[in-house]
């Protein structure tokens, strides 16, 4: 039997046959707009709420914005941070600012690649992580994409080597067809690909599972809905934008 993580998200798991993999560090690609954060903090999200503490960090957002986007959608973290069973990795403002000055895990330079990997390791360490959250691991590739796959292999060997089930958010071109930067589609146990596609006027937001390792999978697109409470999938129904 594959001991598998639910991600909490609606129809989602019915895709992987339960969920995905123990372990796994799983790809999450796609355009502006598709969900992608929004994906990450609920799988997030749902972790606290199942007793399995995460760390989420944050490269491309404010630490206070990602806190109250996560409350607008009913995920109130607070409380977890209270209880150190939560952690958000302040990777962005370079400790610049009030809010700054209050966070307990701040990254003062991207670019220093032992900061990032030790910043990462407290936290996790800190609140014994069972979830982990990269958003996005593109701005690693755009700040040093020649370190970009070393970092996430040390990534990889760290959150595996302690049972960590890992989401690295990867924003593409709106008609790219890829999933990141070079190499991180080999690094990754699993790809999933978010889209929002424009047909006969009007916008789709469909999701496809590109691969899982240690399971197997759905291989159809499907429709998804971002509500007030989080991602829905409809895995009963498929995408062929065909009539």
């Amino acid at each position: 039997m594959v001991e598998r993580v639910k991600t909490g998200i609606a129809g989602f798991d019915e895709l992987l046959y339960d969920g995905i993999p123990v372990r796994n560090l799983v790809l999450v690609s796609g355009g502006p707009g598709t969900g992608k954060s929004i994906f990450g903090q609920q799988f997030l999200y749902y972790g606290l709420t199942r007793g399995e503490p995460g760390v989420l960090v944050a490269l491309e957002e404010h630490p206070a914005q990602i806190r109250r986007h996560m409350f607008n959608f009913g995920w109130d973290v607070k409380k977890y941070e209270e209880e150190n069973s939560f952690a958000l990795v302040d990777a962005f403002t370079g400790g610049i600012g009030e809010f700054a000055k209050r966070e307990r895990f701040v990254m003062r330079s991207i670019d220093d690649t032992g900061e990032f990997m030790d910043v990462v390791r407290a936290a996790i360490k800190e609140v014994q992580a069972e979830r982990v959250v990269i958003d996005s691991i593109s701005t690693l590739y755009l700040s040093k994409p020649i370190m970009a796959r070393s970092i996430l292999m040390q990534l990889k060997r760290m959150l595996a080597g302690q049972g960590i089930t890992g989401l690295l958010i990867s924003q593409v071109g709106v008609a790219e067809r890829g999933f990141g930067g070079p190499g991180v589609e080999h690094a990754a146990d699993g790809i999933v690909r978010l889209d929002l596609d424009e047909y006969k006027g009007r916008l789709f937001r469909s999701i496809i599972v590109w691969k899982m390792r240690g399971t197997p999978h759905d291989m159809h697109r499907h429709p998804f809905e971002i509500t007030d409470e989080g991602i829905v999938v409809y895995p009963e129904k498929i995408i062929t934008w065909e009539g």
